[in-house]
């Protein structure tokens, strides 16, 4: 359509509120449950890590909890000197809350992913991005799973 930005340009909205959202709240505000919060004490190993850098591509309500689709897109130079190495994935009301883990290498050019997730309730996606130089990146993004489209 003429005068409309097209998709290179314009991010969706739910991406734009996941990104602002990390770097609004804080991260230790974010895991719900103890289970998660030593999960991501495994990844974090006294870091604090940085909000933002992230783009996460997550419903904000998922009708069906069992294929909730995720897309993360972090922001690297991916150079031998500097690169994502390992992006972790959790959903903090899950029992077992480290749901994936990705590896990239300079070589992978980009670091992105996207996988489908199950999530039987309402609860934070995390994302913890770890760089080549032990740099840490956060987002998260609360998903409401709902039962049949009737709230939750």
């Amino acid at each position: 359509m003429p005068g409309r930005a097209g998709p290179a340009t314009m991010l969706p909205r739910r991406v734009m509120l996941a990104v602002a959202g990390g770097s609004l709240l804080s991260f230790g505000a974010r895991a719900q449950t103890p289970e998660a919060r030593a999960e991501m004490d495994k990844v974090l190993a006294g870091r604090t890590p940085v909000p933002g850098g992230i783009a996460l591509d997550v419903p904000s309500i998922a009708e069906n909890g069992l294929v909730v689709p995720v897309t993360i897109d972090v922001a690297s130079p991916m150079s031998e000197a500097d690169h994502i190495t390992t992006v972790y994935l959790f959903a903090d009301g899950n029992p077992n809350p480290l749901v994936a883990k990705f590896g990239f290498t300079a070589a992978s050019g980009r670091a992105a992913a996207s996988t489908r997730i199950r999530l039987a309730q309402t609860q934070n996606v995390v994302v913890l991005a770890e760089s080549s130089t032990g740099a840490l990146r956060s987002v998260s993004a609360e998903v409401k799973v709902t039962i049949g489209g009737c709230g939750g």
